[in-house]
């Protein structure tokens, strides 16, 4: 009997010593050992690691859109825009949306409506290209972004603008 009493009193001692699991700071509770358990490692606030980001484009528009188009996939569209910037080096070129979304989907408007914008990166200063007028023979730059099926069953239209003008693009 005292065989199988020992092993249920040995554990009883050590549950014993842990007290309350959420006030005791003592060694052998077990919720401390790898550095959880305490009120103090609780975030306390909902704001993002690395706080919050602004939804704005720092590009500025391309010059201008010069037309857009769509192509089928298998799981939406994709919508093809074109345009010319003043001077020729424009990278990172993209369209985003004019009333940014919190998750970062596209999404339209009440209207039906889908308003992007088209921008780019501009040359830094300095560099040659930025001295150079775009060749429109040449130099047009292309961008696309997927539209899934989700997305185009609310959507009526698509408007794409630049800096001088915008394309609208009906379904």
């Amino acid at each position: 009997m005292m065989k199988q009493t020992a092993p249920l009193l040995i554990v009883t001692l050590l549950v014993a010593g842990c007290g309350r699991l959420g006030d005791s700071a003592g060694a052998l509770n077990p919720t401390r050992w790898f550095g959880g358990g305490g009120s103090s490692a609780r975030t306390t606030t909902l704001e993002p690691d690395g706080g919050y980001r602004s939804t704005a484009p720092a590009r500025p528009g391309i010059a201008q859109v010069t037309g857009a188009s769509w192509q089928p996939t298998s799981e939406g569209r994709l919508l093809i825009a074109t345009g010319m910037a003043l001077t020729k080096g424009y990278w990172r070129v993209a369209l985003v949306a004019e009333t940014p979304d919190p998750t970062g989907r596209l999404r339209p408007d009440t209207d039906g409506v889908l308003r992007l914008r088209m921008v780019a990166e501009p040359p830094a200063t300095g560099d040659p290209a930025a001295q150079m007028p775009a060749n429109p023979a040449v130099d047009t730059i292309t961008t696309a972004v997927a539209i899934p099926n989700a997305t185009l069953a609310r959507l009526r239209q698509v408007t794409i603008s630049g800096a001088n003008n915008a394309v609208t693009l009906n379904r």
